[in-house]
């Protein structure tokens, strides 16, 4: 993993709202992620469950993730499951490994908390980010959600 030292996630606050608002996917790419403020809004209503996160690189935004933590995947209380909800990477930005570096602190959130496996969803076809999620390792096994393709990444344990 290659850590460049300007970037880090920041929570959400009064002071960074707009920023983190007004980051905008390519418009080929809007069709296949919510914007920030319907992230936002839906981090509210799953309090405990959402991470909303702004991407800085330095004092510079180029991105948006929220994460889920322990959510009841079937709604029945079978499966529990965290993993990576939403990634807006600003449009100026994309290609410049600011993706990896959301996935990957997704990742170690995760890990930190317990976990053993990081779940995705995303929107099948070639317009689509299937390539770059795979390219980070996550696999499927057919498993779809609301028409969405599941990946899942396994977490390296170390013996720490």
């Amino acid at each position: 993993m290659t850590t460049r030292t300007g970037l880090r996630l920041e929570e959400i606050t009064p002071t960074n709202f707009e920023a983190a608002t007004g980051i905008r996917v390519r418009p080929d790419q809007e069709h296949a992620v919510e914007p920030v403020t319907t992230s936002l809004a839906e981090a509210y209503l799953h309090p405990g469950v959402a991470w909303p996160r702004l991407i800085l690189d330095g004092d510079r935004p180029v991105g948006f993730l929220m994460a889920f933590f322990d959510i009841d995947w079937y709604g029945d209380g079978s499966v529990r499951r965290s993993g990576l909800w939403r990634l807006n990477i600003a449009a100026e930005e994309q290609g410049r490994g600011y993706g990896r570096f959301a996935v990957e602190s997704v990742a170690a959130e995760i890990g930190r908390r317990g976990g053993d496996k990081c779940y995705v969803t995303w929107h099948p076809g070639p317009d689509g980010p299937e390539g770059f999620y795979r390219g980070l390792g996550f696999r499927t096994d057919g498993e779809t959600s609301g028409g969405q393709t599941v990946g899942v990444l396994e977490l390296g344990r170390s013996g720490s």
